[in-house]
Order: structure tokens, then C-alpha cells, then sequence
């Protein structure tokens, strides 16, 4: 009887592990670091040290998921993003 009371209590922690969708900046020639970070900080309500460490990420392997949340939340600052000239997307 154990055992089906275990079984049942994992099934309910799993289904509670919904994670959110990511959105994602990749990197480009064009943005500098000071502007991708200035808009980390802006739209994403980044601390700097963060947005800093983002941007690296970014620059040395491409992409960086830089937030993640429900698609209702992370959907106007990809636009924000976009209007900055950032590459962003959200998986």
C-alpha cells in the first residue's frame, strides 16, 4: 500500500515541474555590449553584473537564454527586444 501512495505523490510533484518557455537573444555584428546590456537591464529588469554575464554568454556561444517564464510575460519583451534591434526569440 505504500508503494501506490508513493507512486501517486510522484506523479502530482511531476506534473507540478511545468517549466516555462525561454527567451533567447542570439548574438549579431551589429549590437554592442553596452547597448545589450542596457536593455538586459531595461526590459528584462536585469541586475547589471547579470546582464553582463548574459552578454558574454551571448557573444562566446551564440545565444543565451536570458529569462524564462509563461509565454503572456516573456512575449512583450521580445518585442521590446526587437525594437532595440535584438535578435530575440522565445522557445
Amino acid at each position: 500500500m505504500s508503494t501506490e501512495v508513493e507512486l501517486e505523490e510522484k506523479v502530482e510533484v511531476d506534473s507540478k515541474v511545468n517549466r516555462g518557455k525561454n527567451l533567447i537573444i542570439y548574438n549579431d555584428d551589429i549590437n554592442t555590449f553596452d547597448h545589450v546590456i542596457d536593455s538586459l537591464v531595461k526590459v528584462c529588469k536585469h541586475e547589471i553584473i547579470q546582464a553582463e554575464q548574459c552578454t558574454w554568454i551571448i557573444h562566446y556561444n551564440g545565444k543565451c537564454a536570458v529569462k524564462e517564464g509563461e509565454m503572456d510575460s516573456l512575449l512583450p519583451m521580445r518585442r521590446a527586444l526587437s525594437e532595440r534591434g535584438i535578435d530575440a526569440k522565445i522557445h
